[in-house]
């Protein structure tokens, strides 16, 4: 009888219980955006060295889908060198909104030097100030949309490469497999992917139900990650405990059956302090070695 009871009301939890939630962590209830004058957390802070030019940093919005909501976009470099330039693009995590990632743009910017490559940013639907609400599809449509305006400034895919962190692994990796994108990176780089929503429901310990028992979204980065032939860097921290190295990170990375793959198991890192445990210096360094490696 207590086992029983014990069971309906693990059942009752597990039932009212949704990964979207989870997934989208968003903060919708800003009124602008602060870049270096956020104040509250962040998982870390650059020094002074590390600034860009007010004139480098462009903050503008895009019409994405039938409904035509509101994405926020955020470019650092020159608009108007991108026809020339390479461009990194960042695909953010399931946290807050661009203010909370701006010190990770900022970082990325200073890859192979102070600004050598663009970088580009948005707020997915639901996040920041942008309009709609974050669904998996829309994560890849805002993307796109994003990627189509880089496409009409004059960037090509030989100079794209797309860069995914947790939530953000979705989009990147997805598009990174597929061919009718307007732009197919020619490089994919992801930090701390998850496998699937099956895997996170396992890892939670919400009895023995699929993924989308708990959202109608599918995450499937292990089986997209089958699609993409592009040369790929994957980075996980091996403290992770939020979403584990072993039956996420690990099971992405050995499904991967492409031309080139670099594996960096960050010794000691968790799920959002992979830059500081390698050290700002060297982990511009490992970018940089990858994304001009000949292959």
């Amino acid at each position: 009888m207590r086992f029983l009871f014990i069971t309906i009301v693990l059942f009752s939890l597990s039932s009212c219980f949704r990964l979207d939630s989870f997934m989208y962590n968003s903060d919708s209830t800003i009124t602008e955006y602060k870049l270096d004058d956020f104040d509250d957390e962040q998982d870390f802070i650059l020094d002074d060295s590390y600034d860009i030019p007010e004139d480098k940093i462009q903050l503008f919005t895009l019409s994405v889908g039938v409904e035509n909501h509101e994405i926020y976009c955020l470019y650092i470099g020159n608009q108007n060198t991108i026809n020339t330039d390479t461009v990194i693009f960042y695909n953010h995590g399931n946290k807050d909104h661009m203010d909370f990632y701006w010190q990770r743009a900022k970082l990325l910017a200073h890859t192979g030097g102070k600004m050598r490559y663009g970088v580009m940013m948005i707020d997915y639907k639901g996040y920041g100030l942008s309009g709609g609400q974050s669904s998996e599809s829309g994560l890849v449509e805002d993307t796109k949309e994003a990627l189509s305006w880089l496409y009409n400034q004059g960037l090509r895919s030989d100079r794209l490469i797309i860069y995914g962190f947790s939530l953000g692994t979705c989009p990147a990796i997805t598009i990174a497999g597929d061919a009718t994108s307007v732009l197919v990176p020619a490089r994919l780089i992801t930090e701390a992917p998850f496998a699937s929503t099956d895997v996170m429901a396992a890892d939670g310990g919400l009895l023995d139900m699929p993924g989308s028992y708990y959202t109608s979204d599918r995450f499937e980065n292990a089986e997209y990650i089958k699609d993409v032939e592009q040369p790929f860097l994957w980075i996980h921290g091996t403290a992770d405990d939020f979403l584990s190295i072993k039956t996420h990170g690990e099971v992405v990375y050995k499904n991967y059956d492409g031309v080139y793959s670099q594996a960096e198991r960050v010794i000691g890192a968790g799920h959002s302090t992979v830059p500081q445990t390698i050290g700002f210096v060297e982990y511009n360094k490992l970018l940089e070695s990858f994304i001009t490696k000949k292959i």
